[in-house]
């Protein structure tokens, strides 16, 4: 009872934080957002999972500070979403790399894994509320379905999109 609780509480929370994003309610805090403190700030969110599971964590930064404007709270929700899904992807002996770095006015951040990988099938549909590729997987794995619904959002109203390149076999980078 109490893990189903908890399973909805998290469905709960996840279906409020997407519909704020599409009605638009809740426009971004725009900030200057350090990215070495954006990426320290969500590897120790994640150190406990990656140990458990065990993954290694790799951080990839620039030489030079890099800096944006951006609703850390967002950015930072996306970025975990990102990083779990991939950490519970990886399996024991796995790497989850975050990378960020400049292109142009943009700043791309990157989540790399070397799990299973994406079959192309399910690619165009991966960013939709509720899509799952492993259904029986993703349960037991304690998924809402919306995580990465909500990375799509977090991007758009950053004037910004996500992506995703993945085989099977060769993990995925969104």
């Amino acid at each position: 009872i109490l893990r189903q609780n908890q399973r909805l509480e998290r469905l709960v929370q996840d279906l409020l934080e997407l519909a704020s994003l599409e009605s638009g309610e809740s426009p971004p805090r725009r900030r200057r957002i350090e990215a070495a403190e954006l990426a320290d700030s969500v590897l120790e969110a994640v150190t406990d999972l990656a140990e458990t599971r065990g993954v290694e964590l790799e951080r990839r930064l620039p030489r030079e500070p890099l800096e944006f404007q951006a609703d850390l709270r967002q950015v930072e929700q996306a970025v975990l979403n990102l990083m779990d899904n991939a950490i519970k992807y990886s399996g024991e002996g796995g790497k989850v790399t975050l990378a960020m770095e400049r292109d142009g006015d943009r700043v791309i951040i990157s989540v790399s894994d070397t799990g299973p990988g994406i079959a192309a099938e399910h690619l165009p549909r991966l960013f939709e509320r509720f899509y799952r590729v492993d259904t029986n997987r993703s349960r037991e794995m304690g998924g809402t379905g919306l995580g990465l619904a909500i990375v799509k959002h977090i991007a758009q109203v950053h004037q910004g999109k996500v992506e995703v390149d993945s085989a099977p076999g060769q993990g995925a980078t969104f």
